[in-house]
């Protein structure tokens, strides 16, 4: 049974895979990847707390990685969802690696994953002045986005931090993106965070014992790879890392096969393992 709503996808049958977008998105970021993957799997795509048709985020102050988690632990209990292979994409990268140290993971999937930096480098303060003015313009287009979005060369303009060929996504489709910035509850909470917190990144990554890929995109302008892969690399056991040629930092619209065969291969790697230790495995006395 499918269920397609503002605050969820949910279709397909199988492995169960959660995929977790961005901050200021929604779940149809996915969209260009949920045909095919929901062909596999059982595929739950929730909006987070705080994003536009999500559940609300309670008042904390500050903002957190672990303190998301948490809101979003609760909500996969509601779904009935206890472990899954997560694939997150930015902040929803960084929500994987938490649920992960959790127990909740049977695999990760981290598509430029947020988090990475590290005190003192500045990024905190670097991301927190690029998403106030991104969401500054964005307001003030609202009312005008429907006609700003008719034409492929403003869209990849419009797009430009995103991805790398915003002409490709529908009029429709970009409508649909920077809306959901408008509809972001908690981007003032968690820019005030990246303000104030010079502790807001992702800690304890060695406790992740489940299988781990970090993609990092070829063109991320707002994690650049030098910059953000390295302590993911350094500080999780046994992880995978590959390169995402030609893709922007919402790597699915850039090159969607690409990105489906990352997942799947790496899903089903995982799959299959513990079918064969069953097998291997003695019988009982």
């Amino acid at each position: 049974m499918g269920e397609i709503s503002r605050a969820l996808y949910r279709a397909g049958t199988g492995e169960p895979v959660l995929l977790l977008h961005g901050f200021t998105g929604a779940w149809h970021h996915w969209r260009p990847l949920l045909g095919d993957l929901a062909a596999r799997y059982e595929v739950i795509a929730p909006t987070l707390a705080g994003h536009d048709g999500g559940p609300p985020y309670e008042a904390e102050n500050p903002m957190s990685f672990p303190g998301a988690a948490d809101h979003l632990e609760r909500h996969l209990d509601e779904l009935g969802v206890d472990t899954a292979h997560v694939v997150g994409n930015s902040l929803g990268g960084a929500l994987a690696l938490e649920l992960a140290k959790r127990g909740r993971a049977r695999s990760v999937v981290a598509l430029a994953p947020a988090g990475g930096w590290s005190r003192g480098d500045g990024e905190t303060e670097r991301l927190a002045r690029f998403f106030a003015r991104q969401i500054r313009l964005t307001r003030a287009m609202a009312p005008r986005m429907e006609m700003i979005m008719r034409r492929p060369s403003v869209r990849k303009l419009a797009l430009r931090d995103a991805m790398r060929h915003g002409e490709l996504v529908s009029p429709a489709e970009a409508v649909a993106i920077t809306s959901a910035v408008v509809g972001c509850t908690v981007a003032e909470k968690a820019l005030q965070s990246l303000r104030t917190d010079p502790d807001m990144a992702l800690r304890d990554l060695d406790r992740i014992s489940c299988p781990v890929l970090v993609a990092s995109p070829q063109f991320d302008r707002i994690l650049p790879v030098e910059r953000h892969a390295p302590r993911f690399r350094n500080e999780i056991e046994g992880v995978e890392w590959r390169t995402l040629p030609g893709c922007g930092h919402v790597p699915m619209w850039d090159d969607t096969p690409l990105v489906v065969q990352a997942i799947c291969e790496f899903i089903d790697r995982h799959i299959a393992a513990p079918a064969v230790a069953d097998e291997l495995a003695l019988p009982a006395a």
